[in-house]
């Protein structure tokens, strides 16, 4: 918020009392709010923009010549997890920033799930320290699925009113179909606080449409990033809901939704951009929030129309206009500075008036916290896991049918399908070279020792085991294997570590990376994250598996908000029903 003395400065560095911190000289401006490029000078003071008129002939402490380059407003992710990135707040910052992303809008489900509220308020202990804006989509659902999963803490109406009145919170974080339209009014509950403090709540309505989708919006949900073609993306702007067009490392819905927006002339301003989960290596290697708006490009989007999108409107659609968003008299400094304005590379990024990347990384490096010992202590096992814990019970017969997810190629979404499996000493087994493959979920709060047991196929593993402590929303220990053994030594594997990624093959671990904070988060720097990643997902590679993103994929496949099929520790879930369904099929 502005304060009296910060209005008052604005204004005398702006009539020429005294200097203003900082001009940046012959810059070519988008205003994205007149959808003007321009000539121009930036005038900046205590963090916000003064002047950015052509005339204007003000003092500054510093000037900056900037050659005639592209000056854009910083870039706004609308949703995103950052525990999904498995870096810190601090280490992120490495990655998001230089390529031009300043304000993070991150729905902190994932830590909440584990550690409640104490979680959260860890994550932004860092707040001030970091170079780009962390804003907080409070937490709905934790857990998502109640019932129907285990998981390390809860969040009720009471402690998410609370959470909504910190300053740092924007939103209600997505909420899912099933909280609505089975009339469930604890969520009602948190979306009338969040409606009454004037503040928008985020959806997640993957899969509905028609009459559902209109109750749906009817009770005050604002967007939804779920959208993967163009009759969702349509349906929902209809209904005067934003679409979060997203584009993370396995939900990959630009190009689609980018297409249909530009072949049918949707209106963009129902339009904003996302992430939603996507890992660093891929943020280094292609980009950001830069990339999706380079791809918008590509296609045959306007410049300028891209960009607001991604900026001013990003910034109307979270009520933070008034703030960032644009580069206008008043805002925040969030400043790009590139040559190209098709490429979407800056070459120097101001924050708040202060330059924090230049030429492709940080000016300061970000320190990591130390993080309390409580969070760095959230995987304990109720009882030992073996072979044994992932044996499923055969009925009568040489072959049992049983209901297994099928993955869809680059979305989030999977199909249920029915397998014909072979039975060996009264228990049901894989098909390797069908790709059927087991999966499991257990229970790591050391709460009561659940393994809940299903079959996938799309991982294409030929031999071993992948196990992972990111398992979306619950976060209990996901993993996926051709045997028993391997399935077991990859668990045991993430256990030792307090929480990571396990490969497994031949009885042992053969690549693992730990993430202690939480179970979901790395307390290394991102390079060495990034080098941790891609040593497991060559080992995934000679393991069979052709996946870019194995591990991602891995953390969403068990869901239980996701149709067709979700697994949790204590089954089977018919997502769209919402309820736990028999893994066996009866004869």
């Amino acid at each position: 918020m502005r304060t009296f003395e910060e209005i008052r400065e604005t204004i005398l560095a702006g009539l020429g009392n005294q200097p203003c911190d900082l001009k940046l000289e012959n810059v070519r401006l988008v205003n994205v709010c007149s959808r003007e490029i321009y000539s121009t000078n930036i005038y900046i003071h205590n963090g916000r923009v003064v002047s950015i008129s052509p005339e204007a002939d003000l003092k500054s402490f510093q000037t900056i010549s900037c050659g005639g380059k592209i000056a854009i407003p910083g870039l706004i992710d609308t949703h995103m997890h950052f525990e999904t990135t498995m870096l810190s707040p601090e280490a992120l910052s490495a990655v998001v920033v230089p390529k031009g992303t300043t304000t993070l809008c991150a729905d902190l489900m994932e830590i909440a799930n584990v550690a409640g509220e104490a979680g959260i308020q860890a994550m932004l202990d860092s707040i001030n320290a970091l170079p780009y804006r962390m804003l907080v989509e409070v937490s709905s659902r934790v857990p998502t699925a109640p019932g129907l999963e285990t998981t390390g803490a809860t969040l009720g109406a009471k402690e998410v009113r609370q959470i909504l009145d910190w300053p740092e919170s924007i939103s209600l974080g997505e909420l899912d179909p099933s909280k609505i339209l089975f009339v469930k009014d604890e969520y009602l509950q948190k979306i009338a606080d969040t409606l009454s403090r004037r503040k928008i709540v985020n959806g997640h309505a993957i899969g509905r449409m028609g009459q559902e989708l209109n109750v749906y919006a009817s009770a005050g949900i604002s967007d939804d990033h779920e959208c993967v073609n163009a009759e969702e993306m349509i349906a929902r702007l209809r209904l005067g809901m934003r679409v979060l067009i997203r584009e993370g490392s396995t939900e990959r819905n630009a190009d689609a939704l980018l297409r249909a927006a530009i072949e049918n002339d949707v209106p963009l301003d129902g339009l904003c951009f996302c992430t939603d989960d996507k890992h660093p290596s891929e943020i280094r290697e292609e980009g950001h929030i830069n990339y999706i708006v380079r791809r918008a490009i590509e296609l045959g989007m306007k410049p300028v129309d891209a960009i607001r999108i991604a900026t001013i409107n990003a910034a109307r659609h979270i009520r933070m206009d008034d703030e960032i968003g644009s580069i206008t008299p008043g805002r925040r400094a969030d400043i790009l500075l590139m040559d190209s304005l098709e490429r979407v590379e800056p070459d120097m990024v101001f924050y708040e008036g202060k330059l924090v990347a230049s030429d492709g990384a940080l000016t300061q490096a970000c320190t990591i916290q130390q993080y309390p010992a409580w969070i760095l202590d959230t995987v304990s096992l109720k009882k030992p896991i073996t072979e044994e814990s992932f044996a499923v019970a055969a009925k009568a017969g040489d072959s049992n049918r049983v209901k297994a997810i099928e993955l869809i190629g680059l979305q989030i979404i999977n199909k249920s399908f029915i397998a014909d499996l072979p039975v060996y000493n009264g228990r049901i087994c894989v098909d390797v070279d069908a790709d059927i493959l087991k999966l499991a979920v257990v229970e790591r709060y050391g709460k009561n020792g659940n393994v809940g047991v299903g079959f996938v196929k799309g991982f294409q593993l030929k031999r071993g085991a992948l196990a992972f402590s990111t398992s979306h929303d619950h976060h209990n220990i996901v993993v996926v294997g051709t045997n028993d053994l391997d399935m077991s030594a990859a668990v045991n594997e993430v256990v030792r570590l307090h929480g990571g990624l396990a490969a497994a093959d031949d009885g042992h671990a053969i690549a693992s990376m730990s993430l202690p904070i939480g179970g979901l988060m790395s307390d290394k720097c991102a390079e060495d994250v990034i080098t941790e990643l891609d040593a497991l997902n060559r080992a995934a590679r000679q393991l069979g598996c052709p996946m870019k993103a194995p591990f991602m994929t891995l953390s969403f496949v068990s869901l239980p908000t996701v149709p067709e099929l979700g697994l949790t520790d204590m089954g089977l879930i018919d997502v769209m029903a919402h309820q736990l369904i028999p893994l066996v099929i009866d004869e």
